[in-house]
């Protein structure tokens, strides 16, 4: 990985980078069907904002996973690298392609009700179902 800003993270091949000066220090995690099975896991995200620069969107492939949400990832070597709400363009980037940095805070798990039994995480964070996140966060979209 290239030496870069706490804001600015790329894809495993360095193909995609994202630049988000708007990301803070909370980590949230998504436990819904859909991300689980897009990660392979949990998600693990950043709220970016709409203040999003791409390069390297030659390599970049969108998925329209639902109608209020589209998810980005890399062609070349497939790393996740957002979701985002298509009404307010919002970016949730994905956690693992920043440095991590000293203040980052797990701080919110969504779609808790979905969490499988074999994990867990140990910090106490604001936990939602899925019920509860939609109508945070979408008005009953998710």
């Amino acid at each position: 990985m290239t030496e870069h800003l706490p804001y600015q993270g790329e894809c495993l091949c360095g193909k995609v980078r994202i630049s988000a000066p708007g990301i803070g220090n909370q980590v949230g995690v998504c436990h819904c069907a859909m991300c689980r099975r897009w990660s392979s896991g949990p998600y693990l995200a950043l709220h970016a904002g709409t203040d999003v620069s791409i390069s390297g969107r030659e390599f970049l492939k969108v998925y329209d996973s639902s109608e209020w949400a589209e998810r980005g990832f890399c062609s070349e070597c497939g790393s996740n690298l957002y979701y985002r709400y298509k009404d307010s363009g919002e970016y949730m980037v994905a956690a693992g392609l920043f440095l991590p940095q000293p203040d980052w805070q797990l701080t919110q798990e969504v779609f808790i009700d979905h969490k499988p039994a074999y994990y867990n995480f140990a910090e106490k964070t604001e936990a939602l179902t899925g019920a509860e996140a939609f109508a945070r966060y979408a008005e009953g979209k998710g």
